[in-house]
């Protein structure tokens, strides 16, 4: 299987991966088999995975021009991935009783959210980003979808897993999310830790580091 069919059957698999997990009873039966940390480290290596596969399905699908290569888009995602690196990291280091992520060890106090006050979807907003700052890089048909996918699934995730957590915690969604946000502009509090930014460089220099030999791309040149 080559081309477009490789790249659908990517997508397919991608979506899939995302969409059965997330169903309460599958995510129940699964923390319940592996753990909390043991479901979340599982969850993000197959989508680590499946993702890769993505990517490299849709840059060999047939390449069809829908945003020209203007020289400043292929810088946008250098400029973004430092911010993208530092939400997924400081998203993953603490508990988050809202969306994704919450690896954390400390209990989630509602006074002191952390980065939860700029966003409670540090994940979700670190894909979107993510995602349109490719897609600008990347204007073939094939990538506008898979980037305008990423983004759009971001977006609306934000909103459809607030509404589902408002619903579970009942009377006490307001109590535990009144300084917490969707998506804001306001400065975390605390800030994160120091180890939780080193992380975030690092992680940033491997992304660039092995670009080119997994995406077959410097995004550097």
């Amino acid at each position: 299987m080559t081309g477009w069919g490789l790249f659908l059957a990517a997508l397919a698999t991608f979506l899939l991966s995302h969409m059965i997990p997330a169903r309460p009873a599958v995510r129940g039966w699964l923390i319940g088999t592996l753990g909390r940390t043991g479901y979340f480290a599982a969850y993000s290596l197959v989508s680590v995975a499946v993702l890769g596969w993505l990517i490299i399905a849709a840059a060999n699908a047939p390449y069809v021009e829908v945003i020209p290569p203007f020289p400043f888009f292929r810088w946008v995602p250098l400029l973004i991935m430092p911010v993208v690196c530092w939400l997924a990291i400081a998203g993953l280091s603490i508990q988050n009783p809202f969306s994704f992520g919450g690896l954390g060890h400390r209990p989630f106090d509602p006074e002191n959210p952390g980065i939860l006050r700029t966003t409670r979807h540090p994940i979700l907003v670190a894909l979107m980003l993510w995602a349109i700052a490719h897609l600008l890089a990347n204007g073939s048909l094939s990538h506008v979808i898979l980037f305008g996918l990423f983004a759009g699934f971001a977006a609306m995730g934000m909103a459809l897993i607030d509404r589902r957590t408002a619903r579970n915690m009942g009377p006490d969604w307001h109590r535990l999310s009144c300084n917490t946000a969707r998506l804001s502009l306001r400065a975390p509090r605390p800030w994160p830790r120091l180890w939780v930014w080193l992380t975030a460089l690092a992680v940033y220099a491997a992304l660039l580091h092995l670009h080119e030999a997994v995406i077959g791309l410097s995004p550097l040149s």
